[in-house]
């Protein structure tokens, strides 16, 4: 089975290890690699690449089978096949500028989670879990020892306080850096997590998975 490849757009924090996701140029369609652990993220061993980590928009090539474990609700997983990964380059920033969605709300509502039972309402088909979102206006803050981010979308859509999961943007942000606007920001769902007192259906939240900034 040919490799698949990839522009990354998300190396982020996954329960210790990372969560790896981008879009297939030729289809457009979004693939997110996943291992055989129980919750599909991918250990330390399988992704560098020449022993470096894979960075956001990096071309990469990765083995992996057509389909994989979709954890209920999750349409973009493909599991990874041995073999070795490769990076065949990297694009600009504006490049990805006509992968962004163009919808008001992001990642299906206008809210800050979406709930497992409404995602196995929907046709597998319509199922998204990863977007890229054009914002002009990103501002983040601490709240304990967690960055959060707060977005604005072209459309005017408000998210606040996201949890930021991209360990190279945290990292910044941890020496004073404060991101320049405009951004292409990377929104996943997380698996699903319920907040003391929660009461309803289990809630995926929405995550800043990576941050990519426009010259």
């Amino acid at each position: 089975m040919p490799p698949v490849t990839i522009i990354c757009l998300a190396n982020s924090w996954k329960h210790g290890d990372r969560c790896i996701a981008g879009i297939n140029p030729q289809t457009r369609e979004w693939i997110r690699p996943v291992s055989d652990l129980n919750d599909g993220r991918v250990p330390k061993t399988m992704r560098p690449i020449d022993g470096q980590e894979p960075q956001l928009l990096d071309i990469l090539e990765i083995p992996l089978a057509d389909d994989g474990p979709d954890f209920g609700f999750e349409k973009e997983n493909r599991s990874i096949l041995p073999g070795k990964w490769r990076k065949l380059g990297r694009v600009y920033p504006q490049n990805m500028l006509p992968f962004c969605e163009q919808n008001k709300n992001i990642l299906h509502n206008d809210k800050k989670y979406v709930t497992v039972t409404y995602m196995q309402s929907i046709p597998v088909a319509q199922r998204r879990t990863l977007e890229l979102v054009f914002v002009p206006q990103l501002t983040v803050n601490l709240f304990g020892s967690q960055w959060q981010g707060t977005i604005v979308n072209a459309q005017g859509l408000k998210l606040s306080n996201l949890s930021i999961t991209d360990p190279v943007f945290v990292q910044k942000l941890a020496v004073g850096y404060r991101p320049v606007n405009p951004c292409l920001i990377t929104v996943s769902l997380g698996m699903p997590w319920r907040p003391r007192d929660w009461e309803g259906d289990d809630p995926c939240w929405k995550l800043i998975a990576g941050v990519i900034e426009l010259p």
